[in-house]
């Protein structure tokens, strides 16, 4: 009885963490099925908590991740994470490599080492958010094997999304995600540019976004449930690309931001 309640806790945690830090996926998630739902919801909520505690400096980051890490490796689940998706993995077989990259991709951060290259920055992509698509593509389940591929580009596209949209808040904070090459190659010597100078660079970013879009979007026929959910999802999350070139790609400084009724629109827009 006692290990019920303190689920019914955690997972009332995760829904209100879900719904209010990750707006856009919150939407999606309301088109999941119920069960569904709620473990991606606590899925949310492992990713979520362990990328804030690295995002904010906290003490605790390294051994949270050294205990899911452990998880991961085969030892006993310690830890509210490891708790977690080890309650999760009794419904659904959980990749725990892919969620021992996710780690790696903290690690990264916490290392904050500069990312030289696009080969680089793909990697970083792949590590603390393609992960997350791979993760999510085995609780909603698949008919092909190739759909943890398309759902690793579908993460990839929107980190390259989140960077792209956070480029001066990531900055005040002392923080570049873009590759030092690509910044050399459009004249900026490894500075990202001044607002007023970055649309060629935002072009050829929103690009590659696009292209791992339209890879991953590809693998959505392959899952078995949440299909609308993800088109969804993947839809408002790549608008997000179109107001920035509606924006003028990065004329003046700030997030890009997509109105609720524009995302509720290209929600019910959006093609499975």
């Amino acid at each position: 009885m006692l290990r019920a309640r303190s689920d019914d806790v955690l997972l009332t945690e995760a829904r209100a963490t879900t719904r209010r830090v990750g707006r856009t996926f919150a939407l999606a998630s309301r088109l999941l099925p119920r069960g569904l739902r709620d473990d991606v919801y606590r899925l949310y909520l492992v990713f979520r908590t362990l990328d804030d505690l690295v995002d904010t400096g906290d003490p605790r980051a390294s051994e949270r991740l050294a205990l899911l890490e452990a998880w991961c490796s085969g030892g006993a689940a310690e830890g509210r994470e490891a708790g977690v998706l080890a309650s999760v993995c009794a419904r659904h077989d959980l990749p725990r490599a892919a969620v021992a990259d996710f780690c790696r991709g903290m690690r990264d951060d916490l290392d904050g080492g500069a990312i030289a290259t696009e080969a680089e920055l793909d990697e970083y992509c792949y590590r603390v958010a393609g992960t997350v698509g791979v993760v999510m593509a085995a609780v909603l389940g698949t008919s092909d094997p190739a759909a943890a591929q398309h759902a690793a580009a579908l993460g990839k596209a929107m980190q390259r999304t989140n960077i792209l949209r956070d480029i001066d808040e990531d900055l005040a904070n002392g923080r570049v995600y873009l590759a030092r090459a690509t910044l050399e190659s459009f004249g900026s010597t490894g500075v990202v540019p001044r607002p007023a100078s970055r649309e060629a660079l935002l072009r050829d970013q929103i690009a590659r976004a696009d292209a791992l879009y339209d890879e991953g979007l590809e693998g959505i026929a392959m899952l078995r449930s949440g299909r609308r959910a993800i088109a969804s999802a993947a839809a408002m999350y790549r608008e997000i690309l179109r107001q920035i070139e509606r924006d003028g790609y990065g004329a003046r400084p700030g997030r890009a931001v997509v109105p609720r009724s524009r995302k509720l629109l290209v929600a019910a827009r959006a093609r499975v």
